[in-house]
């Protein structure tokens, strides 16, 4: 079985590649079966490839207007470089590789391995796309890569140059029919029908009457040569060596799963230890809080101990006070009852004496003598009637046991007067 191989400079469109836009030669219904190999961003790829040459070749720059602010910016503008290059490679045709058909599939292996083995062969091109379409006529790959080399003597150290970058697998132009280009594309070809080979398919070249070889594609048609020798050699190597790949981006990703996994059990002990902190900082200055309550009423306490204490002592002083008045209102009580007693005596000898002293002046003498007498006691008992309501008065000022003072005395008055008349 024979196919060509086709290998064309491609415009570059990452849209069309990605499909952000539907041209018409597309069929819409099968982009779900289009495969991206490999989608980077081209400005973080700026930044991996260059960003370190980029910051020495401005630390060494003393004017600030000669300094790059960003290399992805100038390329873009630069009429002598792209920012990045697009090959598109196709195995046959939509007459014998159509879509949906088994060359087709078998021309979508070669496509991916060749862009596995791309990287190796060409390690001055960066590649940032590979995207293999199945949703037009024949299966194509857009490959997309960034050209870069470093040692440079004039601006940035690393910078981005196709020529130097084709250069270092030894492709020199020879004019416009033989540019670096021209023979890098060819070799890539040889590359291409070397993997089609493992796959059972012969490369069906066009315009192969040309018997008139260059030196330079002689040698690279012996190199071809070496190259096939040596691919069965080390295809095992290559199996090996991408089951180890294989494995290690595994082992990265379980790596990068368990670091997430660390991180987030991080951020959940430091909110859980955060937490505790605040939880302990609230209870803190609830303690103090009690502790400045418990301290407000100790001192409240002490204070009412001593109004307590003070009022205990006015009650004391009153009590003894009141027992004064007391007794001195007992006195005058009692003093009161004798002169009132004596009083009616006197009264009742008066009227016996002035029954029995008619014409006689003598007992009239002795009648004057009492009348005088009965005055005397009278003012007496005036007088011990203020002191008693002095007393009364005072004692109404006193409450103990929820009576006053002068209640409590007049039940006592009360109780002695009973006494006193069980006495008689």
């Amino acid at each position: 079985m024979e196919r060509t191989i086709s290998f064309m400079n491609g415009e570059g469109s990452i849209g069309h590649n990605t499909r952000r836009f539907i041209a018409d030669n597309v069929d819409a219904s099968r982009t779900k079966n289009n495969i991206t190999l490999i989608h980077e961003d081209i400005k973080q790829a700026y930044h991996k490839l260059f960003d370190k040459a980029l910051k020495e070749y401005n630390a060494k720059q003393k004017r600030k207007d000669r300094q790059i602010k960003s290399y992805y910016d100038k390329i873009s503008r630069s009429k002598q470089e792209k920012l990045f290059y697009e090959v598109i490679v196709q195995i046959g045709n939509r007459d014998d590789t159509g879509v949906g058909s088994s060359s087709a599939e078998v021309a979508t292996w070669v496509l991916k391995d060749y862009v596995k083995k791309f990287q190796l062969r060409n390690p001055q091109l960066y590649v940032i796309g590979a995207y293999i379409h199945l949703d037009e006529e024949t299966p194509h790959l857009h490959l997309n890569f960034i050209p870069w080399v470093s040692g440079c003597k004039r601006g940035l150290e690393t910078k981005t140059s196709l020529k130097a970058a084709l250069a270092t697998r030894g492709f020199v132009s020879e004019g416009k029919g033989n540019t670096e280009w021209k023979q890098w594309a060819e070799a890539e070809k040889d590359d291409i029908a070397l993997i089609m080979s493992r796959y059972g398919i012969d490369w069906k070249k066009k315009d192969t009457h040309n018997k008139h070889l260059s030196v330079l594609d002689y040698k690279k048609q012996e190199r071809a040569k070496e190259v096939a020798a040596l691919e069965e050699e080390i295809e095992g190597a290559q199996v090996v060596l991408e089951l180890k790949e294989e494995r290690i981006e595994s082992l990265e990703k379980e790596i990068e799963n368990k670091r997430v996994s660390i991180r987030k059990e991080q951020s959940e002990a430091q909110k859980m230890l955060d937490d505790t902190k605040a939880e302990t900082q609230k209870l803190q200055l609830e303690g103090t809080d009690l502790r400045l309550k418990n301290s407000e009423l100790r001192l409240e306490y002490y204070e009412n101990v001593d109004k307590l204490t003070d009022k205990q002592k006015e009650i004391e002083v009153a009590q003894k006070e009141a027992d004064k008045w007391m007794m001195i209102s007992d006195t005058a009580k009692l003093q009161t009852e004798q002169a009132q007693f004596e009083l009616e005596e006197a009264e009742r000898l008066k009227k016996e004496l002035l029954g029995a002293v008619d014409g006689d002046d003598y007992l009239k003498e002795q009648v004057i003598e009492l009348r005088y007498q009965n005055h005397i006691l009278r003012e007496e008992n005036r007088s011990l009637k203020d002191k008693l309501e002095k007393a009364y008065e005072f004692m109404k000022q006193f409450v103990i046991g929820g009576i006053n003072l002068l209640e409590k005395f007049m039940e006592w008055i009360g109780e002695k007067v009973k006494n006193v008349g069980r006495g008689r």
